[in-house]
């Protein structure tokens, strides 16, 4: 189950960071280390760093787009401040967001995302996201690096997971959801309806980012998604075939 939870670092500036990073994950127990874009790695000063976990490095995964990193994921967590612009579900307190990536996390791949040192993701990457969380820190001083914001939710989720091994019985396995590519080609299939519907008519309206929070909030299944595409594709037929008035 650890094995399916990824980090994924969104253009590190200090390689010494990713060696912090992935030392912090192997003392959780997670290995699977992906890089968006680093701007110097493999890196000396990251091994150098990662002290024992040179393994995690070594094994790291490099990607030019963060979509790329989470294609496969199910859930895709960005670590940021609430975005108000965004309206994606937010977890306020990391505890209940590690509860629910180790239940996807029994059968799919799941993603905690960490943006760059200095401010973070920007809001198309937390678009490649389903949901937020943020660190309860002190209000008037709520600066942590990125290798300790990585080992703080790294230890919740371990948290969960030893939880969720201590009372297996009482687990349920949740239906399967979608991947963020698949969800994605859902997006766009939804874009095209709405676009030739009549219904969106500014290119970058608000209104595709409310759908989206919509969807993350019901997370619907493989098998919901599909009745969904179904349902379009009807719908577009049907709109491009128009019944003769008697």
């Amino acid at each position: 189950m650890l094995s399916n939870i990824r980090i994924v670092l969104v253009q590190t500036f200090h390689p010494g960071n990713i060696g912090q990073a992935a030392r912090a994950m192997k003392t959780m127990g997670l290995s699977d280390l992906v890089l968006v874009n680093p701007r110097s790695f493999p890196d000396a000063e990251a091994t150098r760093l990662a002290a024992g976990a040179t393994d995690v490095i070594d094994n790291a995964r490099v990607v030019e787009h963060i979509a790329q990193a989470v294609g496969d994921c199910v859930q895709v967590v960005g670590a940021s401040a609430r975005l108000r612009s965004l309206p994606l579900p937010h977890f306020d307190d990391p505890e209940p967001m590690a509860s629910e990536l180790i239940e996807h996390a029994q059968d799919a791949p799941v993603a905690l995302v960490f943006g760059r040192e200095r401010f973070g993701l920007t809001n198309d990457e937390i678009r490649h996201c389903t949901h937020q969380v943020s660190i309860p820190a002190n209000p008037e001083y709520g600066v942590l690096n990125l290798a300790q914001a990585v080992q703080i939710l790294a230890y919740e989720v371990r948290r969960a997971w030893r939880h969720h091994q201590a009372s297996p019985a009482t687990s349920q396995t949740p239906p399967s959801l979608p991947t963020r590519d698949q969800m994605a080609h859902f997006e766009a299939h939804l874009h095209e309806a709405l676009v030739t519907s009549g219904f969106l008519t500014q290119p970058h309206a608000r209104t595709e980012d409310h759908l989206r929070a919509l969807f993350a909030r019901a997370q619907p299944s493989r098998k919901e998604l599909s009745i969904l595409r179904g349902v379009l594709s009807t719908l577009e037929k049907a709109g491009s075939n128009p019944r003769s008035s008697s």
